[in-house]
């Protein structure tokens, strides 16, 4: 099969990971700068073009689309489905979880377990929105951070009043969420492929730090999950119509809560904490399910 890898960087561990498993199936491999795509849009023969040249027919994309290109980024993605191939990410569910309340939303009308959450864009508001998510403690989010950045915890009501009147004066989309105290500054990390998870990980945050990002000093190790925990990884990657994602997981008091539904989780780190080959696991699902026209949404948006 001729596949296509949409990264910005080559050299990045996912994509290398991704490239040579990928040509250890005996697979041609393409790695393609999302960026430098652009798009012949037309009705009868619809393109990308790359290098001055018409990209091939692809068999299947996998797309790695950061966060801070995400419209252009699934612009290509859509393109590449309205030519018929398939991409193992849909543009419409990378765009879902990319949305922070679009997808809190999405995963509470299925029912999945949430730490509770609110969102106002009024500053008379605030104290009444500290209240509906139990008070301080609590989390307080930009819709826009990512790898923990924009994230803050407020200890008590007045800094949390100050927080949120802070960023509101900005002008900035924040969400505020209940601190799940439980959960001892650790989370899980569940690598999802198809309906099933493959690997998972528990992220320890740095001692001092709430936030167990692995960028932010926080460590990993292997964890076993509850039949729960593993179910509500997959039902909240079905949710987002993803087929490859990490899905973060705090364990609470009422049960697992999903934290993030991330549409290009990185390898290295839940490879090196399970030993587990994801990368491979990846292209058994391509192999399985890459067929033309196989796409949900067929770049309908």
């Amino acid at each position: 099969m001729r596949i296509a890898i949409l990264s910005r960087d080559a050299n990045l561990y996912s994509t290398r990971r991704l490239q040579e498993a990928g040509e250890a199936r005996g697979h041609q491999v393409d790695i393609i700068d999302t960026l430098h795509c652009y798009m012949d849009i037309t009705s009868s023969n619809p393109t990308v073009r790359y290098m001055g040249e018409v990209l091939p027919q692809y068999d299947a994309v996998i797309p790695r689309i950061g966060s801070s290109i995400t419209f252009y980024g699934t612009a290509v993605v859509r393109q590449f489905e309205m030519m018929g191939t398939f991409c193992v990410n849909e543009s419409v569910a990378i765009s879902r979880s990319r949305d922070k309340l679009r997808s809190l939303q999405l995963l509470s009308r299925k029912g999945i377990g949430l730490p509770r959450t609110g969102f106002a864009s009024r500053p008379d508001k605030i104290q009444d929105l500290i209240k509906n998510v139990g008070g301080a403690p609590l989390v307080i989010k930009l819709l826009e951070g990512t790898q923990g950045i924009g994230v803050v915890l407020a200890e008590t009501n007045k800094a949390a009043e100050s927080v949120i009147e802070a960023f509101m004066g900005l002008k900035a989309n924040i969400l505020v969420q209940e601190f799940i105290e439980e959960a001892g500054g650790a989370d899980i990390r569940c690598l999802v492929v198809g309906d099933k998870v493959v690997a998972a990980m528990k992220r320890q945050a740095a001692e001092g730090e709430f936030r167990s990002n692995l960028h932010r000093g926080g460590s990993a190790q292997l964890v076993r999950l509850t039949k729960e925990e593993r179910a509500t990884a997959v039902n909240a990657a079905k949710a987002m119509g993803l087929n490859l994602c990490g899905v973060d997981i705090l364990q609470s008091n009422n049960g697992p809560v999903v934290m993030e539904v991330n549409s290009s989780p990185g390898l290295e780190g839940i490879e090196m904490a399970t030993n587990k080959d994801v990368a491979d696991l990846v292209f058994q699902f391509i192999e399985k399910h890459a067929k033309p026209n196989a796409n949900k949404t067929r770049g309908k948006g």
